[in-house]
């Protein structure tokens, strides 16, 4: 079989993806441009990417292609019902990353209430060797324990998210449906959470219904002392609506580690202002790529790779 990686840079080079043990041929690309995709995928049995996008009428133009292995849990890049209606099978990764995605949400947490990024900003400038006295009270510390955390989206991410924070002596409200016309148990009506949430962390994936789930709307319902984490999907927040309310105080502050494109243009206002803004933290999509979390990924891709090939499923 042959097998194409149309986008190896999507994971780290020292942990690459161990070679199936069936006989097949590996070729491999760092990255690939659109234009640039079916030339690279015509002759494939066998596709792996990350965010290469396969539309139904690129999957139209690909006979031999069997299967897409994704290297990440999203398919929203691949056709689903258009792949299935062709006989290519997709098979994604889940769960690899419930470890790392959780802590760099703590992380963020923690750099938001103790500023500890502005801190650390200082230093690189020379601050503290000028202060007159030990130390000094430019910016806010506030403390974890007693905070409520607002969680949307109760999946593997989102409880263990929860779990920690229980640990550490937070309150854990759980985001029912925004339109849901009756609550669950174990959960808090939506409207609820943020009104009543000192930090909102998203998980949730992005569908129809979530797209935009953040906006001008139902950041008017967030207390302006609030903080909201996003490391689920870019498009779940609209990214002028938040930037407008940090900039007016509606919200006091803001940690990202996706954004609605990926990568980001150089004038994309969000990362523009993370320049100066004091409030917005932004990270580059990397929540999820701690080196167990990534040896599981690879691991996880190899395994889907030779169950394929042993059942065509």
């Amino acid at each position: 079989m042959k097998i194409v990686f149309l986008d190896s840079t999507a994971l780290p080079k020292h942990l690459p993806i161990p070679r199936p043990d069936f006989p097949h041929e590996w070729v491999e690309y760092e990255t690939t441009a659109a234009e640039q995709t079916f030339e690279r995928a015509k002759d494939a049995d066998i596709i792996i990417t990350s965010k290469v996008v396969f539309k139904r009428e690129l999957l139209q133009l690909l006979p031999q292609l069997k299967l897409i292995a994704l290297t990440a849990t999203g398919t929203n890049n691949i056709d689903l019902a258009a792949a299935k209606e062709l006989g290519i099978v997709v098979k994604n990764v889940a769960g690899y990353s419930s470890v790392t995605v959780p802590e760099h949400v703590l992380g963020l947490i923690f750099s938001l209430k103790h500023s500890l990024h502005l801190w650390y900003r200082d230093q690189l400038e020379g601050k503290w060797a000028d202060s007159k006295q030990f130390c000094y009270f430019d910016y806010p510390m506030q403390d974890i324990r007693g905070a409520t955390l607002g969680v949307v989206g109760k999946g593997n991410l989102g409880s263990e998210v929860g779990r920690l924070a229980e640990a550490l002596g937070m309150r854990v409200l759980y985001a029912e449906h925004k339109n849901a016309a009756v609550c669950r148990e174990g959960y808090t009506p939506f409207f609820d959470v943020l009104a009543q949430s000192d930090i909102v962390t998203l998980h949730c994936p992005l569908t129809s219904e979530t797209e935009n789930l953040i906006n001008r709307e139902t950041l008017s319902h967030f207390k302006p002392s609030a903080f909201l984490i996003n490391t689920g999907r870019g498009p779940l927040v609209d990214e002028q609506a938040l930037l407008n309310a940090l900039q007016t105080g509606k919200l006091a502050g803001a940690a990202l580690d996706v954004l609605a494109k990926e990568p980001p243009e150089k004038d994309n206002p969000l990362i523009v202002a993370a320049k100066t803004l004091p409030n917005l933290i932004v990270t580059p999509h990397v929540a999820w790529a701690s080196d167990s979390a990534v040896t599981t990924l690879v691991n996880k891709v190899r395994e889907n790779l030779e169950e394929f090939f042993r059942t065509g499923k």
